[in-house]
């Protein structure tokens, strides 16, 4: 049976290839970006029986206009993916201007937290659903001149794990992280050396069935990507 699902950032890397995989698997995919050049290249490789939009998730007023009307039309997905993220340029801490700081901070919590808060009511008293917050391998250990994606990744497994036991019994939230993936946040650490991880279309393929065969009996568990 189709699910509908709702994942931020699609116009890159671990978004995009899940959106595209979804959709070969024959489900509903709403998604948002922030780029409408590549959104539109994403709705004409997709088709128009999915849904794409341009919507900053650091913006709470558009995203609470994007779940309304998405609500309203497709009513709760079964499916929340919360993937939408920025890292910063290797630096030390104390050499990271504050404008890049904050971007971070602003995408990879309050954005979370935005698309949450307007999308899990629905799916509250529904009783129903799955969140998925995207979590990373330095959300789980540390490294240097990366501090501020740590953080906001360390936030995300704190944020997930606490809001899972506010839920009621038929939903679930969990942060997932998806293992060394070649993205562009990739390569801006590790360069060309990013080459040798796994592409985005060949995460997805594996990642996909594993997303929608999560359920209550997940719920708060810190998750990793299968091989």
């Amino acid at each position: 049976m189709a699910k509908i699902i709702v994942i931020t950032g699609v116009t890159r890397g671990i978004g995009r290839g899940l959106a595209s995989e979804f959709d070969r698997l024959g489900h509903k995919v709403i998604g948002c970006g922030r780029s409408a050049d590549q959104l539109a290249e994403l709705q004409a490789e997709l088709g128009q029986a999915q849904d794409l939009e341009t919507v900053d998730v650091t913006d709470d007023r558009a995203v609470a206009n994007w779940a309304k009307h998405t609500l309203a039309e497709y009513g709760a997905p079964d499916l929340l993916i919360n993937n939408a993220a920025i890292i910063n340029a290797n630096a030390n801490l104390v050499d990271i201007p504050m404008e890049e700081f904050d971007a971070v901070i602003d995408i990879n919590i309050k954005g979370v937290a935005n698309v949450t808060r307007h999308f899990a009511p629905a799916m509250i008293k529904r009783n129903h659903g799955v969140i998925v917050n995207l979590s990373s391998g330095w959300g789980r250990s540390t490294s240097p001149e990366v501090a501020p994606y740590c953080g906001t990744k360390w936030a995300i497994e704190g944020l997930s794990k606490a809001m899972a036991e506010e839920l009621p019994s038929g939903m679930a939230c969990v942060p997932f992280s998806p293992g060394v993936v070649n993205t562009e946040m990739l390569q801006s650490c590790f360069g060309a050396g990013a080459a040798s991880a796994r592409k985005p279309d060949t995460f997805a393929k594996a990642t996909a069935p594993f997303l929608l065969g999560l359920g209550p009996k997940n719920n708060g568990q810190s998750l990793t990507a299968p091989d």
